[in-house]
C-alpha cells in the first residue's frame, strides 16, 4: 500500500461514543512522521446506533483517505458504570469491523501499555502524553481534545511495540478461514 518495502502506515484509534480520537503515521523505515490526527464528534447524534454507524462510516472514510497497512486501537478499561463500558466496546467493535472489512489487521493495547510505550509512564496524564508526542513527532499545537493525541497515541504505541499484528489480530478472511463453523 505504501511505497517501498518496510514503509507502512499505522492509523490508531481511541474509541469513544461522543468523542472518538484517531491518528495516523506514516513509518518510513525506522523513521516515523505525522500524517493526521483529530476526533469524531459524536455527542451531536442522538441514538447509539447512529452514533455507531457515524464511527463505522468515518473510519471507513480513514481508511479509503489514507490507506492504513495496520490499525490499531486502545482496549476499553473496565469501569464501574457496566453501560458505558457495553457502549464504548460497541463503539470500538465497529471501528474494528470497519477495518476489518477491508482486511487490515487490528491490534488492541490496553490504555497503560498505550502511556507507557509513548512516555514511559503506564500513569501518565493526558497532558503528559500530548507533549511527549508533540516533541516525537514535531507538531506545534496541542488539540483542544485529547482524544485526538490519545488516537494518535495508540498508532505510535504500535510502532514503538514493533509494528507487529499481535495474537488475534487478524483479518476477516484469516477469521472466517480458522472459524468455519461460526460464520456463514
Amino acid at each position: 500500500m505504501v511505497g517501498s518495502k518496510g514503509d507502512k502506515v499505522i492509523l490508531g484509534i481511541d474509541p469513544g461514543t461522543t468523542v472518538m480520537g484517531y491518528g495516523l503515521i506514516k513509518i518510513i523505515g525506522s523513521k516515523y512522521e505525522l500524517l493526521q490526527f483529530g476526533v469524531i464528534h459524536l455527542s451531536k447524534y442522538n441514538s447509539h446506533e447512529l452514533k455507531l454507524k457515524k464511527i463505522f462510516d468515518r473510519v471507513l472514510n480513514l481508511i479509503e483517505d489514507y490507506m492504513p497497512d495496520e490499525v490499531a486501537l486502545e482496549a476499553p478499561f473496565y469501569g464501574k458504570n457496566v453501560q458505558s463500558m457495553l457502549k464504548l466496546g460497541r463503539a470500538q467493535g465497529v471501528a474494528m469491523a470497519a477495518a476489518l472489512s477491508r482486511e487490515i489487521p487490528i491490534t488492541e493495547y490496553a490504555p497503560k501499555k498505550v502511556k507507557q510505550a509513548v512516555t514511559g509512564n503506564g500513569n501518565a496524564s493526558k497532558e503528559q502524553v500530548a507533549a511527549m508526542l508533540k516533541t516525537l513527532l514535531k507538531f506545534e499545537e496541542t488539540p483542544k481534545l485529547l482524544d485526538a493525541t490519545d488516537g494518535l497515541a495508540v498508532a505510535m504505541c504500535h510502532h514503538f511495540q514493533g509494528g507487529k499484528t499481535q495474537v488475534g489480530a487478524k483479518s476477516w478472511k484469516a477469521f472466517v478461514s480458522d472459524n468455519p463453523g461460526r460464520v456463514k
